[in-house]
């Protein structure tokens, strides 16, 4: 039936290589089209998945294809992405990283479109981008799924419904799980199941929302068969851990770098207390510095 065993190590469907693995297998085709459907707000009855391909060894994310790049009954494209971990972004909160990141994809997605011939503009396929982010993009939204499209600036008129790009943050389901699955909404079930299915103490809750819908069903048979593949399992360890080395080894260049700028900045100051003609004593309990190390400076 797709029930999760309550003993059972399961690996995360938030994890963007599981995400595909269980989308894009021949079985999950109606799982796909259920999951589209709920995220665009439109019944599909037909998908075709464009890029299927994920590499039997290499576990470096560079090498792999991890989108979900499908064209549905109507012509429309879609493309799905699990966003599993944080994208290096500047400081200030913004996501624009991320953001540009979905943006880019939407166009190329939607200018790849077949040119030969006559073909007008107006009669292009929609395109769909379509991120599920494991962390919060929006901070001061409050809707787990935000969705964005052409529009006038000032007054909200809608300029074309070609593009659309679409986000859905998993961070943001607190509220949800704790609504009856009777009142649930299909997309509101795919997300608790994407973020929580693996996670022991949410079980009994991800159950609930797998007993009712039977592709949901599907998918949780399918994940179970991709967490007792032990190549799979492999594969997911060997990700996991080349993704911390990557950020522990950021972290420690980036914490040398401020380590050498706070020294310099130190060497700086020290420098201009001695052509100020400070007495080095003063120097050093200003600084922290030894004598030795004063004496040394150039000025």
């Amino acid at each position: 039936m797709g029930f999760l065993p309550m003993g059972i190590d399961i690996l995360p469907p938030s994890d963007d290589r599981i995400f595909k693995l269980l989308l894009t297998s021949p079985e999950g085709k109606p799982a796909l089209m259920d999951l589209i459907s709920a995220t665009i707000k439109r019944p599909v009855v037909d998908v075709i998945v464009r890029n299927n391909e994920l590499p039997l060894q290499d576990t470096d994310e560079k090498a792999e294809r991890l989108d979900v790049n499908c064209k549905i009954d109507d012509g429309s494209q879609v493309d799905l992405e699990m966003q599993a971990s944080h994208i290096q972004e500047d400081s200030d909160g913004g996501h624009r990283n991320l953001k540009g990141k979905s943006i880019y994809y939407l166009c190329d997605l939607h200018s790849s479109q077949p040119s030969k011939g006559v073909r007008r503009y107006d009669k292009l396929a929609q395109t769909y981008q379509v991120t599920f982010c494991s962390y919060t993009v929006f901070p001061n939204l409050s809707d787990y799924v935000n969705s964005f499209s052409m529009r006038h600036d000032t007054n909200n008129e809608l300029l074309s419904d070609a593009i659309h790009v679409i986000y859905v943050e998993l961070s943001k389901l607190g509220d949800i799980i704790k609504k009856s699955v009777e009142d649930m909404t299909d997309l509101e079930k795919w997300a608790l199941f994407l973020q929580y299915a693996n996670i022991p103490e949410y079980r009994e809750a991800v159950n609930k929302v797998i007993d009712s819908k039977e592709v949901l069903q599907m998918a949780g048979s399918l994940l179970m068969g991709v967490s007792k593949d032990e190549r799979e399992r492999a594969v997911y360890r060997s990700r996991r851990m080349y993704q911390t080395d990557m950020q522990s080894n950021i972290a420690t260049a980036t914490d040398r770098g401020r380590q050498e700028g706070r020294q310099e900045t130190t060497f700086a100051i020290a420098r201009n207390m001695i052509a100020d003609g400070e007495p080095i004593e003063r120097i050093t309990r200003y600084t922290g510095l030894t004598r030795e190390e004063v004496e040394s400076l150039d000025i």
